[in-house]
C-alpha cells in the first residue's frame, strides 16, 4: 500500500460475530489501498462497529462514538458501522452530527466509495470490482489475528422467532455460506498461526437449513474438522431442539472437535418458555444435557439465562436455581430481560420491575459461583493441552477445551508463549482460574 494512503483505526463493539465482521471489512479496506493506523489520534478515519442486542450495549456504543470523536484527530472522519447503525440509521444521523457516515449492515458495499469520498482520496491503483454486503460478510481473506484463536462465522441472521429478541429485525433471516467458503477461511487462518477456530452464528446447528445443505451442521463441522494446521474447533450458540444426537456423536467422536458445548436454553419454566417461543423445559434440558454426558463423559457445558422476563415468578425462579444445582454447568451467563423495541415481550403483562430482577440475577449469579468453583476444583491433578493465549505481565494465560475464549475462565502458567501447545497439569483453582505448571 502506498505511504499515502489514508490511514484508517477501527474499534469493535458487541460480539465475536461482530469482530468477525470488523475482519472482513478491514480486509475489503485493504483491497482498496487503506492503511491501519496504530491508534486513533494518528488515523485520518475512526470507525465504530456497534453493538445494538440491548440497552447497555446501544449506550456503550454511543458513549464510544462520543469519546472517540472528542480524542481523534479534528481532521480525522468518523463512521458509524454495524448492528446499531442498520437498526436506528436516521436516528444516529440527527442525534449524532460528530458522526460524518453512518453506514448500516445492508450498505458495506458502499463503505469504500464513502470513504473515498471523505478523505478525498484518490488511488492510482485499480481498484477490486464492486462487491455486494454479504459477499463482503462472507469474505475468505482477513487480517491476521492477533490471538491464537479466530471465530469464523458461518451463517449471517436468523430465522428463529424469539419474543425477547430484536436480532432478526436488523439481521436479517439466516443465510448460510457454503462449505467450501468457510473451509477456504479455516484454511488461511489455520496456515497464518491460528490453531483455535470457533464457528459462530446467531443460530449455528440450524447451519445450511436456508440453503438445501441436507447435512447441515453435522456434515460442516466434518467437512473442516481436519483442515491442516487446525489443532481445536469449537462449536457456539447451539439451540437447544437443534441439537440432534448425530451432532453430538460428531462432536464427540472427531478429535479436532472439542466437548465444549454451548446451549442457548434461557431459562427452564415452561410458561416462560412458550412466551418466549423457546422450546423445551427444565427436564427436557437435563435429558440433553444427560445425553451430551453419555456420548462425552468429560463435557464442558455452558449455557445463558432470562432472568426477569415479563410474568417471572419467584417460583419460576426457584424452578432455575433447582435446575442449575442439578444440572451443574460448568459456566452459566446470567442477564436480566431487557425490553427491546419492536420485539413482542416489550408489550407483554406483568412486567419485572427490573430493581427486582437484579436481586434474582444476584441470588443465581451466587449460586452458579459456586457450582462453578465447585467443578473447577475438581480439575485439580489433571493434565491438558492448553493453548497459551498471550503473556500477561510476565505470566503465560491459556485455556483447555474446557474454556472457550473470552467468556469462560482461564488458565495461570509458569512457562510458555503466545501461540504455544503445551501439556500442563492443574495446580490450583481459584474462583473461575486454574493455575498450572507445564508438564515435563
Amino acid at each position: 500500500m502506498s505511504s499515502s494512503a489514508p490511514k484508517v483505526w477501527l474499534t469493535t463493539l458487541g460480539c465475536s460475530k461482530n469482530q468477525v465482521d470488523s475482519d472482513k471489512v478491514t480486509a475489503v479496506l485493504h483491497d482498496a489501498g487503506y492503511a491501519d493506523a496504530d491508534a486513533p489520534e494518528s488515523a485520518d478515519v475512526v470507525m465504530v462497529n456497534t453493538c445494538a442486542f440491548i440497552e447497555p450495549a446501544r449506550r456503550e456504543s454511543v458513549d464510544t462514538v462520543l469519546e472517540l470523536a472528542g480524542s481523534k484527530n479534528p481532521d480525522a472522519k468518523l463512521v458509524v458501522l454495524g448492528c446499531m447503525a442498520q437498526r436506528y440509521e436516521q436516528e444516529l444521523i440527527e442525534a449524532l452530527p460528530e458522526a460524518d457516515a453512518v453506514i448500516g449492515l445492508d450498505r458495506y458495499s458502499e463503505i469504500v466509495g464513502r470513504l473515498d469520498t471523505l478523505t478525498e482520496w484518490q488511488p492510482l491503483q485499480i481498484r477490486p470490482a464492486s462487491r455486494t454486503p454479504m459477499d463482503i460478510l462472507f469474505e475468505i481473506r482477513r487480517p491476521t489475528p492477533t490471538t491464537p484463536y479466530a471465530y469464523v462465522k458461518v451463517a449471517e441472521g436468523c430465522d428463529k422467532l424469539c419474543t425477547f429478541c430484536a436480532i432478526p429485525q436488523f439481521r436479517g433471516k439466516q443465510r448460510s455460506r457454503s462449505p467450501e467458503n468457510i473451509r477456504a477461511e479455516i484454511a488461511g487462518l489455520a496456515a497464518s498461526g491460528v490453531g483455535e477456530v470457533v464457528l459462530v452464528a446467531q443460530d449455528l446447528a440450524a447451519y445450511g437449513r436456508d440453503a438445501g445443505f441436507t447435512g447441515g451442521i453435522v456434515d460442516l463441522v466434518k467437512s473442516v474438522a481436519d483442515v491442516p494446521g487446525l489443532r481445536r474447533l469449537r462449536l457456539y450458540y447451539l439451540y437447544p431442539r437443534e441439537i440432534r444426537p448425530e451432532l453430538i456423536e460428531t462432536m464427540a467422536s472427531l478429535p479436532t472437535v472439542v466437548d465444549y458445548f454451548d446451549l442457548s436454553l434461557q431459562h427452564v419454566s415452561p410458561g416462560l418458555l412458550r412466551a418466549m417461543k423457546r422450546p423445551g423445559s427444565g427436564d427436557g434440558h437435563l435429558d440433553l444435557i444427560s445425553r451430551i454426558r453419555q456420548q462425552a463423559p468429560a463435557a464442558a457445558l455452558r449455557s445463558s439465562f432470562i432472568v426477569g422476563f415479563p410474568g417471572e415468578t419467584d417460583q419460576d425462579v426457584e424452578n432455575l436455581a433447582s435446575f442449575m444445582t442439578e444440572a451443574e454447568l460448568d459456566w452459566v451467563g446470567l442477564f436480566p430481560y431487557s425490553p427491546e423495541e419492536g420485539t413482542p415481550s416489550k408489550d407483554f403483562d406483568n412486567q419485572v420491575p427490573a430493581g427486582l430482577a437484579m436481586e434474582r440475577l444476584r441470588y443465581l449469579q451466587g449460586l452458579q459461583d459456586d457450582i462453578t468453583h465447585a467443578r473447577n476444583a475438581a480439575q485439580i491433578g489433571q493434565t491438558f493441552e492448553v493453548l497459551i493465549d498471550q503473556v500477561e505481565d510476565g505470566q503465560a494465560v491459556g485455556r483447555s477445551y474446557r474454556q472457550a475464549p473470552e467468556i469462560d475462565g482461564l488458565i495461570l502458567l509458569d512457562d510458555g508463549e503466545p501461540g504455544d501447545w503445551v501439556r500442563a497439569e492443574v495446580k490450583g483453582a481459584y474462583g473461575t482460574d486454574l493455575e498450572a505448571v507445564v508438564a515435563g
